[in-house]
């Protein structure tokens, strides 16, 4: 068999699979968010927060839920760090430095899991388990909760509340995130994944006789990580070390786990808004997007330009030998359309279409099928901006799923989608501009703006991945990638909100024969068209100043 077949079959078998999960796990979904009951567990977990379950919030209410319980997560996961040497199970690890110290905080609290350290070389158990693995999952359930909030908006009529976000984050947890977390771990593991807290040393000896030891790889907490809400890990090569991802099937079944709940969220869309049509046009788009994607990136890496690529028939530096190029590529895609940042080859070393799609990827916002919720909500988001430039095209006022977009709720939206481009325009423009800036960076040059420039990407979406050439952990960038992360998390959530309380106060107008139907093909292919362009014109200069002029070198 040939690679090129190889990898069809391995994507196509892929693909198929999330077809067969899209109801089930939709289904479910739906039914956890829309229940009325709370299990012993859940209203043990709201006594000890002093959460009535039963009384829902406005959208100001779930905003500042969000807003305070991210806070504190950052103040914690920052004071473990800091406090690290004194706690049980440090393994010998110093404090985290003040500014790496704030960058992983908010890293993990955004569920973006940006790491400018080693793992293994940098954190104890303690700050693994009881700090960063958990962020794992409840930043997961914020996005996810998030999502849920908007899509009340458009279901609900004459509401002046969106549900409870203390309730939804606790379900999210216990009834999505951790059994499916448990059940890819066990598969994980049965496919080699370590288990162990690597609780044995490698010692060795420094040139003034002093002797240190480093932790043996270690990580049951990887196997939970790939659940797919994030690429923080306790490697710093992540998937592409043996140790978190063994062999070809757990490849496989890692990119299933980072996608399967983005890509079956629709159909709780669907379900809530009492149209399932409306969530599958929805995933409709997210896959063509995805398709397009997986067909450019694995077409430049395949057919690279270059003497020795062509010499060999595709470009092999930088990418996971076990797995063949197809499917690093594949992965690298997949890490790129969510927000989960996990790797199993080096980005860095893509060639430069090749690389830029994996740039474009991210900046067109993570919505195919995106982040864990982020995903949704960012899809829903470009909807509604679509409806409103087709009602522009006809000359009346633009509706979706019967509820008008009028001046506050495009504003809204257009705030939403101009988040992203004024943090990574700026923050690569200062990047590019200061000395700090560039003398982090591995090469000069198109490919050196491209190391910043995914950097910037890749905090500003919350995604988490690298281009690996730039040397990013000092106080500028952990400063400045770490203030991206958190503007580029919580405006679009706030924004988001505000948006939904607006929709959830207004009465659904009825369907007219000028209503735009928005669960057909033509819809499908407008939201396609619309984002590409909007994300082509906004972001074209830096992109062809980047890998589009290094493709050209």
């Amino acid at each position: 068999m040939s690679a090129t077949t190889a990898g069809v079959l391995f994507i196509a078998s892929l693909l198929l699979a999330l077809a067969i999960c899209y109801k089930p796990l939709g289904d479910h979904m739906y039914r956890v968010y829309a229940g009325t009951r709370h299990s012993a567990v859940e209203r043990g977990i709201y006594r000890l927060l002093g959460v009535k379950a039963d009384t829902e919030q406005s959208w100001g209410g779930y905003a500042r839920g969000v807003l305070a319980f991210s806070v504190l997560s950052v103040l914690f996961l920052y004071g473990l760090q800091r406090l690290q040497e004194h706690l049980f199970l440090s393994l010998g690890m110093a404090a985290v430095e003040p500014s790496l110290a704030w960058n992983t905080a908010v890293s993990f609290t955004t569920n973006t899991n940006w790491q400018a350290y080693s793992g293994e070389a940098a954190m104890g158990h303690v700050v693994q388990t009881a700090g960063l693995a958990v962020q794992n999952f409840v930043s997961a359930a914020v996005g996810m909760a998030v999502a849920i909030a908007l899509v009340r908006g458009f279901a609900r009529k004459k509401s002046d509340t969106l549900g409870n976000f203390w309730v939804d984050l606790v379900r999210g947890t216990l009834r999505i995130l951790l059994p499916l977390a448990f059940v890819g771990a066990l598969l994980l593991v049965a496919g080699g994944a370590i288990q162990t807290f690597g609780d044995h040393f490698s010692w060795s000896t420094l040139a003034g006789g002093e002797q240190t030891f480093t932790p043996a790889a270690a990580a049951s907490q990887e196997a939970i990580k790939d659940l797919g809400t994030n690429g923080g890990g306790i490697f710093n090569v992540n998937s592409a070390h043996p140790f978190e991802n063994p062999t070809s099937w757990t490849n496989w079944l890692t990119i299933f786990l980072l996608t399967v709940i983005a890509s079956c969220m629709p159909r709780t869309f669907g379900r809530m808004v009492g149209d399932n049509r409306q969530g599958y046009a929805i995933v409709s788009i997210m896959a063509v997007i995805a398709v397009i994607s997986i067909g450019v990136t694995n077409w430049a890496e395949l057919s690279a330009h270059g003497t020795v690529p062509q010499a060999i028939g595709q470009a092999m530096e930088g990418r996971e030998a076990r797995f063949g190029v197809s499917n690093s590529g594949m992965f690298a895609t997949a890490t790129t359309l969510t927000s989960t940042g996990s790797v199993n080859s080096f980005h860095d070393s893509y060639t430069a279409v090749g690389g830029g799609m994996l740039i474009f990827n991210m900046l067109l916002g993570e919505v195919a099928p995106g982040g864990v919720g982020a995903g949704l909500y960012g899809m829903l988001i470009l909807a509604v901006i679509t409806v409103f430039v087709a009602g522009l095209m006809v000359g009346r006022t633009p509706e979706y799923l019967g509820k008008k977009i009028g001046t506050r709720e495009i504003k809204l939206a257009s705030m939403y989608f101009l988040v992203t481009p004024m943090l990574v325009l700026i923050g690569t423009g200062v990047a590019m501009a200061t000395e700090q800036g560039r003398s982090a960076m591995l090469n000069t040059g198109p490919h050196g703006l491209s190391e910043v420039l995914y950097a910037f990407t890749s905090a500003s979406n919350n995604n988490g991945s690298a281009f690996a050439g730039l040397g990013a952990n000092t106080t500028f960038y952990n400063t400045a990638l770490g203030l991206c992360m958190v503007f580029g998390r919580f405006l679009p959530i706030v924004l988001a909100l505000a948006l939904a309380g607006s929709l959830a106060r207004q009465v659904p107008v009825p369907v007219s024969a000028g209503t735009l139907p928005t669960h057909r093909p033509q819809f499908v292919g407008m939201v396609v068209g619309v984002t590409v362009v909007l994300v082509a014109l906004t972001f074209l200069p830096a992109l062809a100043l980047g890998p589009l002029a290094e493709g050209l070198l």
